[in-house]
């Protein structure tokens, strides 16, 4: 019985340990992406305020990732309608800035670099591996290059998105106004999008 008993107490701290080892349970928030709603996000949150009468025209989606925000902003024209949490690349990993495009969309997709890990509502943006898509963010960077996304937002930005649309990735923070979208990628320092020819974008799956 004793050693019952200890065995449930040994079971009941290792799980207590872990649970404690656990970031915040994610929230998703229908509300106004301001500046100080942005600042009380924890890892695995987002924020979202889409506009029903915008949605119409999906060429006007931008998305655009702070590296040291460590935060994705959509915006559909000029207005911010989104805001997430992202977990980026580690060091020796890292996700790299610029000015990029979708080439790809898929669903259900799994990485052909890393020991087939999944990879949901994969989103490309680099033919070598580069893609936004659901995943484990514990609070800092942690990925092999992508850009990570909880599973929720990841389903909503998928709908909303179309393969072309543009996607800026910057080490410079806008949280301290994210309400300005940056126009171009000359107004973060960026370099300009490639201007070589790439392979002829293909949307592998719709959203199911």
């Amino acid at each position: 019985m004793t050693s019952t008993l200890l065995r449930r107490g040994i079971g009941a701290v290792a799980v207590v340990t872990a649970l404690a080892s656990v970031p915040n349970a994610a929230q998703a928030r229908e509300a106004e992406p301001t500046s100080e709603a942005v600042a009380t996000m924890s890892p695995g949150d987002f924020l979202w305020n889409d506009d029903p009468a915008s949605r119409t025209n999906a060429s006007d989606v931008r998305i655009v990732v702070s590296i040291p925000d460590q935060k994705m902003y959509v915006y559909r024209g000029i207005r911010l309608m989104a805001v997430s949490a992202v977990s980026t690349g580690k060091p020796g990993h890292d996700t790299p800035t610029g000015d990029f495009n979708i080439l790809q969309k898929q669903v259900k997709h799994k990485s052909n670099l890393y020991d087939a890990a999944p990879m949901p509502y994969m989103q490309r943006i680099t033919w070598d591996g580069v893609a936004i898509h659901a995943g484990r963010d514990p609070g800092y960077a942690a990925s092999h290059g992508c850009v990570r996304v909880p599973i929720a937002f990841a389903k909503r930005l998928y709908a909303i998105t179309r393969l072309g649309a543009r996607v800026t990735i910057t080490d410079e923070s806008l949280a301290a106004d994210v309400s300005s979208p940056p126009l171009d990628a000359e107004d973060l320092g960026l370099p300009p999008a490639p201007q070589e020819p790439a392979p002829e974008p293909t949307e592998i799956a719709a959203v199911q």
